[in-house]
């Protein structure tokens, strides 16, 4: 053994012995797993392309609603819309210019169920891909659809909820306390309604409990993004929009979602480890931890397609592995014809 393979294992033995770090370990390595970067580009992509014509919509809506009633665009200035990056610097600024089309508006609600139902399927297929469930036991297209449409009603739901907690809020308290209390009612808004999209696009199969955890640690975290993303995105295009101009405007709202499409496969991953138990994970591979052992057999597993189709899992150790090798020809081997096998 090499020093730094020694330290590893060194560091490896340590995270594995207390509680919080091997659970840290446990999500990051349940994201690799499952390839959870990929995951997060794909919502990323789907969110962008329901983005623009939302936005389409939205602009071709309150020119018709706007038109000549100032109570109505201060109220669109002081909704929740107006704490999502970019979206919101775009509302203080035109929200008194904009007016309504009836081209637009068909255009964007074509584009915009197109988007939507997009970012929809990926998000149930995220669900599943973390929770490792097998293609016989997943909803079907018709399914699909109606937890999209289910989606989309609860999320407008939490956007009204959050403005109407900001409007009472701002009413009703004046200068730090306001803001402080507008941000502790948009962390338990955004808990809730993390964990009631949670339950619409995770499998019926998985317990509402073990739903909570990724939920309680994603609401605050979702809340920054909001109050605090316009200033990230500022700073991280502080330089590129020298160059890029117009562009650099889509790579910072890019940039956003792709952080809010990380924290929501992170927080599934989050409950995924915590309510099947899945740490400590090894490091450094030989051997395998018990936790190791379920989750490559919980990912083979999930890769069944048909009724029919069986697929077992087997371990063996390092010292047995040229024995096995050597017997490729007996059953229960990985490559086998039929769909059975493992490793």
């Amino acid at each position: 053994m090499n020093p730094v393979e020694r330290v590893l294992r060194s560091l490896d033995r340590a995270q594995q012995r207390r509680a919080a770090p091997a659970l840290v370990v446990g999500v990051v390595k349940k994201y690799g797993d499952d390839r959870g970067g990929l995951l997060a580009a794909l919502i990323t992509y789907y969110a962008f392309l329901a983005l623009i014509p939302l936005l389409l919509l939205l602009s071709t809506v309150l020119g018709f609603v706007l038109h000549g009633n100032p109570s109505a665009q201060q109220a669109v200035v002081d909704s929740a819309l107006s704490d999502f990056p970019i979206i919101g610097s775009q509302l203080r600024q035109n929200v008194h210019s904009v007016e309504g089309s009836g081209i637009a508006l068909i255009v964007a609600l074509f584009g915009l169920l197109y988007g939507v139902l997009g970012v929809a399927q990926v998000l149930q297929h995220t669900m599943a891909e973390v929770w490792n469930v097998p293609g016989t036991r997943r909803p079907g297209y018709w399914g699909r659809l109606a937890r999209a449409l289910l989606l989309f009603a609860t999320l407008g739901t939490g956007l009204v909820l959050a403005t109407g907690a900001a409007t009472l809020t701002g009413t009703t308290l004046g200068g730090t306390a306001a803001r402080v209390g507008s941000l502790l009612l948009s962390v338990l808004i955004n808990t809730a309604l993390c964990f009631a999209c949670f339950r619409i696009l995770t499998p019926a199969e998985v317990p509402s409990r073990g739903l909570w955890p990724g939920c309680l640690a994603a609401g605050p975290v979702f809340t920054l993004l909001q109050a605090f993303g316009a200033l990230l995105v500022s700073h991280q295009l502080r330089h590129a929009s020298q160059i890029y101009g117009f562009f650099a405007t889509v790579i910072g709202l890019l940039f956003w979602l792709y952080l809010t499409a990380q924290v929501t496969v992170y927080a599934a991953e989050t409950n995924v480890v915590v309510a099947r138990r899945l740490w400590p994970r090894s490091l450094l591979q030989p051997p395998l931890t018990g936790p190791d052992e379920e989750v490559l057999e919980a990912i083979a597993q999930q890769e069944q397609r048909r009724p029919e189709q069986r697929v077992e899992v087997d371990f063996v150790d390092e010292a047995d592995e040229e024995e096995r090798a050597g017997d490729s020809s007996g059953t229960g081997h990985s490559g086998r014809a039929g769909g059975k096998g493992g490793r």
